[in-house]
């Protein structure tokens, strides 16, 4: 545990996301009404289709922010390089889980079955949490991050409706909510052998992830090439909802940096770039001959337990990610 919390402590310093929230001053009549979250939810996905389905970049970005406008801005980069139809998605049996706040920033989660869009036909919904956030008042409404869930959503602590609230700081949870990204980050970046291993549960997001980074450093290493990774906290939107059982969700965003070089990143043959990433290069000149950078943008949602919960864990329940930035030289 010393150990932990050692390593919880440097977390904090390198890797947890810095606060985002504007300290506007702003009366009871600004907080988010249902209604009011119907209606932003209604208006911005509608936008956000209209957008995309006219490949407007411009557009379709101006309704997004956090880890939602990194992975639509590498979207629309990609698709229309090879022209593609953008992503379009349509939102059914949408549930509104509304905090209540009193001050800015303004947000709210809604669950909704997402069904994505090919050829005018919609595929098989996946349950999705999106995200909506409006740091100010003299800020609209974004979508700011969408996760999809890979278990069923908990059930909430409401107060006459609404959810409730925590702190980034929460001292009741198990891991305050600013350093759930840096605990996970640890297992991905460091595997089993981490100390924060002890507090994080299995999954595809937490040591699966770090057994498919390590094949790929194997694979990359065969070939003579040096592959590395760093999965790291962003300064996108973080907010967290309490739970019935004394627990959390936590919605946070990452950033997941790899690179393949050859070592001492002197100059060889070509190394490949992986699939999605050249169309994000800012030129097709660029060629890999020292080394290749592909970075990814996640959006995770996690259960972060009560501190007196025996054996309680950290657990990943939602996610999405993608491809965002691509560099080589």
């Amino acid at each position: 545990m010393a150990a932990l919390a050692g390593l919880i402590a440097l977390s904090i310093q390198g890797c947890a996301p810095a606060a985002t929230a504007d300290a506007d001053s702003v009366t009871a009549s600004h907080i988010v009404s249902i209604t009011q979250a119907r209606a932003v939810f209604t208006s911005l996905t509608a936008s956000i289709d209209k957008a995309a389905a006219s490949a407007d970049a411009t557009r379709g970005l101006s309704y997004l922010t956090g880890s939602a406008w990194a992975q639509a801005s590498a979207e629309y980069a990609a698709q229309m390089s090879e022209s593609i139809p953008v992503t379009r998605y349509r939102y059914s049996h949408p549930t509104f889980v509304v905090p209540s706040l009193h001050g800015y920033p303004e947000w709210f989660v809604v669950e909704a079955s997402r069904s994505t869009l090919t050829a005018g036909h919609a595929g098989a919904p996946v349950e999705t949490l999106l995200l909506f956030s409006r740091q100010k008042a003299s800020l609209h409404w974004t979508l700011s991050g969408q996760a999809v869930l890979s278990t069923k959503l908990p059930a909430f602590a409401m107060d006459h409706g609404y959810a409730i609230p925590v702190s980034t700081t929460d001292p009741e949870l198990l891991l305050r909510p600013d350093v759930v990204g840096a605990t996970q980050a640890a297992v991905v970046d460091e595997g089993p052998s981490a100390p924060a291993a002890a507090v994080v549960a299995k999954g595809p997001q937490t040591d699966g992830l770090y057994r498919a980074q390590s094949a790929l450093a194997h694979a990359a290493s065969a070939q003579n090439l040096v592959y590395s990774w760093l999965l790291q906290g962003t300064t996108y939107p973080q907010v967290g909802l309490q739970l019935r059982d004394g627990g959390a969700v936590v919605f946070y965003g990452m950033a997941l940096n790899t690179t393949v070089a050859h070592p001492n990143l002197d100059a060889g043959k070509p190394i490949k770039v992986p699939a999605g990433f050249f169309p994000l290069f800012a030129a097709p000149t660029e060629v890999g001959y020292h080394e290749v950078y592909a970075d990814w943008t996640y959006q995770y949602a996690a259960i972060d337990p009560p501190a007196k919960a025996r054996g309680g864990q950290l657990q990943v329940i939602a996610t999405q990610g993608s491809p965002s930035y691509g560099h080589a030289y």
